[in-house]
């Protein structure tokens, strides 16, 4: 009977646990949507939010990063389950085929993940992030510098949060594909104002 109990409880707060940081995430961006509907009305906000869509450039850049950021913390942080040992594999997988010979794509994975972003992000932000004029070396330390401490920072709350577990390899692979992606980047812009001459 004591051992049913303590299943039913660790289940149930294992339940809890994982949609925890997601929850609160979700809780306070609703709040702040929340307070400005309450003042303007929520007809109101939906009507801006519609009319910024169509009309503004930036908007609909700024709601891709989200929306993409959004897949990735879904795919690495928010939609997994608990790991009794977040350090039980460390060093991770770093080539096609796990321990036991089998395939799997979870590098490749890893790296093809942080291509789309990075070239989201320098989408939105050019001129923030890479200056007026978009240099190889710059945008290549900066996509390696973001892709870096973003990647990290997930690593990190798999660790602390006990959702899913931290892998070096996920770093490397994650911090590549960002590489990847300034470098199709620094290409897509050199080639489109190359064009445009």
């Amino acid at each position: 009977m004591e051992e049913i109990i303590e299943k039913i409880i660790k289940d149930v707060l294992t339940a809890f646990y994982q949609p925890f940081s997601f929850a609160l995430l979700l809780a306070v961006l609703f709040m702040f949507l929340y307070l400005y509907a309450r003042d303007h009305g929520w007809k109101c906000v939906c009507r801006q939010w519609w009319r910024a869509f169509r009309t503004e450039a930036t908007f609909r850049r700024a709601f891709c990063l989200a929306f993409y950021t959004a897949m990735i913390l879904f795919r690495t942080l928010l939609n997994r389950n608990m790991w009794a040992n977040p350090l039980s594999d460390v060093m991770g997988n770093w080539g096609l085929y796990n321990e036991k010979g089998e395939l799997t794509t979870e590098a490749i994975e890893n790296l093809i993940l942080f291509i789309p972003f990075v070239m989201i992000l320098f989408w939105c932000f050019r001129e923030r992030l890479l200056g007026e004029k978009v240099r190889l070396i710059r945008t290549l330390w900066q996509a390696l510098k973001i892709t870096f401490c973003f990647s990290l920072s997930i690593e990190f709350l798999q660790l602390f949060l006990r959702l899913g577990t931290f892998q070096l390899s996920d770093l490397t692979y994650n911090t590549l594909g960002g590489l990847m992606g300034g470098l199709l980047y620094w290409t897509g812009y050199k080639l489109e104002h190359w064009i445009n001459r």
